[in-house]
């Protein structure tokens, strides 16, 4: 048998199995923190095992959800601001699982790269850590994948999944009518969806990530890198009160597109724009781009990261509700006869 002169390794064609490993051991301790009620081990298995009772369900539904966050990692990874991009992954996730009446229950990430840097892998999944523990899910796993060739220097992917649970017959939407209030909650900036044309916009305007940011403090890349806002904690408490119907995540396809997945055929829904005003970077994109109103509403939040649909003689008990749990809350409108939405006054 023919032996080569010199032996490959894996190491040689471009894969790190040591740092890998060492990548694991660093997130260890921030996945051990978000340990909750129903997990059954750690990191470290070929798979990850949750117990259903012994988190407090007797007749559960299961419901999951995957998402990544756009090419706002893109930003991310030019500005090396790696700390919140994780958070972002996480709520894109979990923030669609409470529009069904879910919780939340455990979380998974995929992290591809062509090579492997351990410091800014950690960084990032310490990010999906907080995301976890700020919507009580657990992170119980997930892969790294080291893929040479695949991915430019210094670039890399992700994407998460989320699996949470419901008792049978508390899924929602459920008992939408008309009359219902519309309840807009306040998001934290763009979140994650638009940022192929936000990072247009930006290129257009000249200014760098690390310039000063025209319209926050701080940088324009960190301003924008601004962590998407999780509704988990404040939707359960909201679904726990009762009078709540429906919410709708106000992610790719803005007001216009998502608010009517949350009605039943038969329902639309009227919208008073002028009764949120536009966050301060809404209004720059949108002076930047000189975009229409059409476009803004069927491509950015606007401010409203979530809506809550509820019963007309529920909506100052569960405006409280939301409040309570840190939620910045606006009526921006009615539950209507017919289809889709329509709009009233102007955006401002």
């Amino acid at each position: 048998m023919a032996h080569p002169k010199n032996g490959l390794t894996y190491a040689d064609a471009g894969v790190d199995i040591e740092a890998g490993n060492a990548l694991v051991d660093k997130i260890k301790p921030a996945a051990a923190a978000t340990k909750r009620a129903g997990v059954m081990d750690g990191l470290g298995g070929f798979g990850a095992m949750f117990d259903l009772k012994a988190a407090g369900y007797s007749d559960p539904i299961l419901v999951a959800a995957t998402d990544g966050v756009g090419t706002k990692l893109r930003i991310a990874i030019d500005t090396g601001i790696l700390d919140t991009v994780g958070i972002d992954l996480v709520a894109m996730c979990v923030n669609d699982l409470v529009c069904q009446g879910a919780e939340p229950l455990f979380f998974l990430d995929y992290f591809a790269t062509g090579k492997l840097d351990v410091d800014e892998a950690a960084a990032v999944v310490t990010g999906i850590a907080e995301g976890c523990k700020r919507s009580n899910s657990a992170l119980v796993g997930g892969e790294t994948a080291e893929m040479p060739g695949m991915y430019a220097k210094g670039d890399f992917d992700l994407a998460g999944f989320s699996v949470g649970a419901m008792e049978r017959g508390n899924s929602l939407p459920s008992g939408v009518a008309k009359g219902d209030v519309l309840l807009g909650l306040a998001s934290s900036g763009v979140h994650s969806n638009g940022y192929s044309l936000v990072r247009k916009i930006v290129e257009q305007s000249g200014l760098g990530w690390d310039a000063d940011s025209p319209f926050s403090d701080g940088t324009l890349g960190r301003a924008l890198l601004e962590p998407t806002k999780l509704y988990v904690r404040s939707g359960l408490a909201a679904h726990r009160a009762g009078g709540l119907h429906a919410l709708a995540h106000i992610t790719g396809g803005g007001l216009t597109e998502n608010l009517p997945r949350a009605l039943p055929d038969g329902l639309g829904a009227e919208v008073d724009l002028s009764s949120w005003a536009l966050p301060p970077v809404i209004k720059w994109l949108a002076a930047q781009a000189g975009l229409n109103e059409t476009e803004i509403l069927k491509t950015f939040n606007c401010g409203i990261g979530m809506v809550a649909i509820v019963a007309a003689d529920q909506a100052g008990a569960l405006t409280k509700v939301f409040e309570e749990n840190g939620e910045r809350v606006t009526t921006i409108g009615t539950v209507i006869s017919g289809s889709g939405i329509s709009y009233s006054g102007s955006l401002a």
